[in-house]
């Protein structure tokens, strides 16, 4: 067996990115899933992640793996019988729709999200990951793309904080939320809520048809004098990903796959008030909540009457609305969240970047509930490719940059 000590440091000539085979691929989802299968068993892990590669998203190329090797050495010097060469370091890329919105006009673009950024224990502390980073942001801006449509941005979602991926070119944006307890709330005296009805999975891909043409419909209203804007497509290929993860685990762990997807209020198209959810177990003990969170994947206010900015995923103020009947309907959402997060053994309800409204709604379940500013852990983190000066996360807006956009 070899030893860690003939190995190059991460500035080696000799390193490279490259794509794993599949033996190379199963060495890393051993190392990672030790520290990331959550609730699951490492074997269960696996079959997770072969599952989730090849949806609508995922397949013909959706999703892209990458590995750090050393090029002067053609097997792992730490297991010579083996004839996978050593990964130094690992990620996936997913190739997601997007659209970017710069003096005056919207175009579609490639972006890519980065996720599962992995170094093993025994190999860390010798710039591995660094050196991963550096090779990646220069592979992605040209990575798919056609002479039609280009590259403009990446984004990844950081659990080390904000440090280590800016210095490699991801720079951290708004990464917030507000979140309520699962079960019941005692609604707030004088408060009444509208109804919401359940959403099932028939039901969101027209839904997700209507919210692209809301965001284009935003982006196309912008100023021309207003800096750059991106956004995400939240298409139903992306929320079916969420879910079919969602899916896997919940048989896992429960012998049974959600069905409620989500909630709406409004029957005239137009007017309605919806979100997407997705359920998230982290605790090893199925009879256990603690640490399971209900992630809000989007929430979408339909009347283009209100602030494009409102329901988007964009910070507004501090909870103070000027709408009781849009805050209240946005209660009736998360109350019926909260009841399903009490059902799947969720401990809380989770919205990122809340806009006004959707903390104003929070607000009527519980009045305790405040936005809370992540440091540390799902640290939104985006690159922008085309030329420019000093920092972009002052010079761009990030519309929706809510769950849904997160691998």
């Amino acid at each position: 067996m070899g030893s860690t000590l003939d190995l190059p440091g991460g500035n080696s000539p000799t390193l490279a990115l490259v794509h794993p085979t599949e033996e190379e691929k199963l060495i890393q989802f051993n190392l990672n899933g030790a520290e990331w299968r959550g609730a699951l068993s490492l074997q269960a892990y696996l079959r997770r992640e072969q599952i989730l590669s090849s949806q609508t998203l995922t397949r013909d190329g959706g999703i892209t793996y990458w590995i750090l090797v050393d090029t002067a050495t053609e097997t792992n010097p730490l297991d010579p019988s083996s004839s996978a060469r050593l990964p130094l370091a690992s990620c996936e890329t997913y190739r997601k729709k997007a659209l970017v919105w710069q003096d005056g006009l919207v175009c579609e673009t490639i972006a890519h999200g980065i996720g599962s950024v992995f170094c093993a224990p025994h190999l860390r502390k010798r710039g591995y990951a660094a050196r991963m980073m550096q090779e990646l942001g220069k592979a992605l801006e040209t990575h798919q793309t056609t002479k039609d449509k280009e590259c403009l941005f990446s984004v990844l979602y950081s659990d080390i904080g904000k440090k280590f991926y800016a210095e490699h070119g991801w720079e951290p944006f708004d990464s917030a939320h507000v979140s309520l307890p699962a079960g019941m709330s005692k609604l707030v005296a004088g408060k009444s809520l509208l109804t919401a009805q359940p959403l099932y999975e028939e039901d969101l891909a027209s839904l997700c048809e209507i919210d692209e043409a809301l965001i284009r419909k935003t982006l196309n209203s912008r100023a021309k004098d207003q800096k750059a804007a991106v956004a995400f497509i939240p298409d139903i290929e992306t929320i079916q990903w969420h879910h079919a993860r969602e899916d896997f685990v919940g048989r896992e762990l429960h012998g049974k796959a959600p069905k409620v997807r989500g909630a709406i209020v409004g029957t005239e198209q137009g007017k309605r008030i919806w979100c997407y959810w997705t359920r998230m177990w982290y605790n090893q003990d199925p009879k256990e909540s603690a640490g399971n969170t209900l992630h809000i994947l989007r929430l979408v206010v339909e009347d283009g009457g209100h602030s494009s900015w409102e329901g988007t995923g964009a910070k507004q103020g501090n909870g103070s609305s000027n709408d009781d009947e849009r805050d209240a309907a946005i209660a009736a959402l998360f109350l019926m969240a909260q009841q399903q997060a009490e059902e799947w053994k969720m401990e809380h309800v989770e919205a990122w970047n809340p806009s006004s409204a959707v903390l104003a709604a929070a607000q009527m379940l519980d009045p305790e509930a405040q936005v809370v500013e992540r440091d540390r852990d799902s640290i939104a983190s985006l690159r922008w490719y085309p030329h420019h000066e000093g920092p972009v996360a002052g010079s761009i807006d990030w519309v929706g940059n809510e769950k849904f956009g997160w691998c």
